[in-house]
């Protein structure tokens, strides 16, 4: 009988310490969805800055871009032969650097 007493003892302490594993590993489980949340969340909120942010930047160079452009039109027109020169003697010496290449 005493066999008997020991073997309920320990099958409750199985018991208890499965019960026990159970609600750990529960409660892990719920922590580390609870992270997974919080990461994916952090994650999206960057995303949204970087995203803000690359407008602004890409507003003011576009801004800059057409004001530059604008620039180089009033000096064309300002200098019209001058322009020109500077052309030809651009795509001469890039030509020249390209032809250098090949051989």
């Amino acid at each position: 009988m005493a066999t008997k007493a020991g073997q309920l003892k320990t099958e409750e302490v199985v018991d208890v310490a499965t019960e026990t594993a159970a609600k750990i590993s529960a409660d892990a489980q719920k922590a580390i969805t609870d992270a997974a949340k919080r990461i994916e969340a952090a994650v999206q909120q960057g995303l949204e800055q970087v995203r803000a942010q690359s407008r602004v930047y890409a507003d003011v160079a576009t801004e800059q871009l057409d004001e530059a452009s604008r620039l180089a039109s009033e000096q064309i027109r300002a200098r019209p032969l001058a322009a020109t020169g500077l052309a030809l003697g651009l795509g001469v010496l890039i030509g020249l650097l390209l032809s250098s290449g090949r051989r």
